[in-house]
């Protein structure tokens, strides 16, 4: 520990306003894939300190995609808000209302509310098309739909293959549970349906071509329902392998929105830390388990991969202490002893940021426990579970430690527990 001690205080340095970390933007030179962490969904200042680097990022290293830990169709309405495709809808607030899959705090919150007319604003003055998307799994039922509704509006051919894969889900009434126990355990299950749509779609996507991406639209959507199924098919009988299903779904999303904006387009890719942190790096590798930042670097060369994570002492969070129920906001304890967090703290009070460089990442190779809070959270517990060691030179190019955080300030505020 004492020499951990030794290298944050050598090479921490102290942040207190974005110009800051003009460094950090330096180093992330010419890469392609930024991946901007956070170790916990519902903590204030990891949305707005990412809202920010990506600005910069956008405005000085020409990014012009975002891509996100949310659902695809859900996230469609912020990418048409900000670029006026179609019937967008009428103000941000209507758009965040779109998200209504658990935990809704996610997107829909106050922070969040910025960025995104700060991207409406620079697409129209810029004449640029910057994109938001989601990239996660779980919208299988939304994904068909959307699936469904437009090859119905286009009367295209394909449309018997999606009706076909539609009725088959429909039996079990949008219920994902359902869904899982009957192809985890009773093996009657989609699979077929859902990889013949996906690879119909595939094998015509270039006539779904139009100025509102439908093409693009269309692809994800299949990926979505494709990976979905096996998703859930899998998820009643290994933790690691349905994991693994929906990390390797994000990286295909993010490369189908690669090469639909063309080789040279650049990508920021917001997700919490056991995302975005090279997995080979913490105890996730002895459990056969993968994610995001570890497969974006094994497909990439070095130099177009850049990973911040971002970590805090203590403060309050939003969580809920079981799935599904109503969030809260939660005081997060002073980190554990002997933790990453807890050292940042002892080099001092205040708001830090470390990069990781090819002449001193050895000195982090040590592993330490490194918090990791995720929507269901019970900080009386959090010794059992919420520490993943991690070398953390290795597992991130760069990282960001808020000292004192607080909580995420969601739209529905009526549901917050104090």
């Amino acid at each position: 520990m004492d020499r951990m001690q030794e290298s944050i205080k050598k090479h921490a340095k102290q942040f207190s306003s974005i110009n800051d970390l003009d460094p950090l933007i330096q180093q992330i030179g010419e890469a392609k894939y930024v991946l901007l962490g956070e170790s916990s969904h519902g903590t204030s200042e990891f949305y707005t300190l990412r809202a920010e680097l990506t600005k910069k990022l956008i405005t000085e290293k020409g990014f012009s995609i975002i891509s996100v830990e949310g659902d695809w169709p859900a996230c469609q309405n912020i990418n048409r808000y900000i670029k006026g495709y179609g019937q967008p809808k009428q103000n941000v607030k209507e758009v965040l209302e779109t998200f209504e899959r658990w935990p809704t705090w996610m997107w829909a919150n106050h922070e969040m509310i910025g960025l995104i007319e700060w991207l409406k604003d620079y697409n129209q003055q810029s004449n640029q098309n910057i994109g938001f998307y989601g990239i996660d799994v779980y919208s299988l039922w939304e994904s068909l739909d959307e699936i469904i509704h437009y090859l119905e509006k286009t009367q295209s051919p394909e449309l018997e293959t999606a009706r076909k894969a539609f009725s088959c889900f429909e039996t079990y009434n949008r219920n994902h549970e359902s869904y899982a126990v009957s192809a985890g355990y009773l093996s009657e299950n989609c699979t077929n349906e859902s990889l013949q749509l996906l690879s119909s779609i595939q094998k015509n996507k270039w006539k779904y071509q139009d100025d509102f991406e439908g093409s693009l639209n269309m692809e994800v959507n299949a990926l979505v329902t494709a990976h979905a199924e096996e998703y859930y098919r899998i998820m009643v009988r290994s933790d690691s392998e349905s994991w693994n299903i929906r990390d390797r779904h994000m990286a295909e999303a993010i490369e189908a929105i690669i090469n639909y904006y063309g080789d040279d387009a650049k990508i920021i890719i917001w997700e919490h830390n056991t995302h975005v942190g090279d997995a080979r790096a913490t105890d996730m590798k002895e459990e056969g388990m993968i994610n995001v930042g570890q497969l974006l670097r094994e497909r990439h060369p070095k130099k177009d991969v850049y990973i911040v994570g971002f970590g805090t002492y203590s403060g309050t969070v939003i969580a809920s202490r079981e799935w599904g129920l109503n969030f809260q906001i939660t005081e997060v304890p002073p980190a554990q002893y002997g933790s990453w967090e807890y050292l940042m703290h002892l080099n001092g009070e205040f708001n830090q940021f470390l990069l990781f460089t090819d002449e001193h990442r050895y000195e982090f190779d040590n592993t330490i426990g490194h918090r990791a809070i995720g929507v269901v959270y019970q900080p009386e517990y959090e010794h059992f579970g919420n520490y993943v060691p991690s070398q953390m030179g290795e597992r991130y190019d760069a990282f960001l430690f808020i000292d004192q955080t607080t909580a995420l300030n969601p739209l529905v505020l009526e549901k917050i527990i104090f």
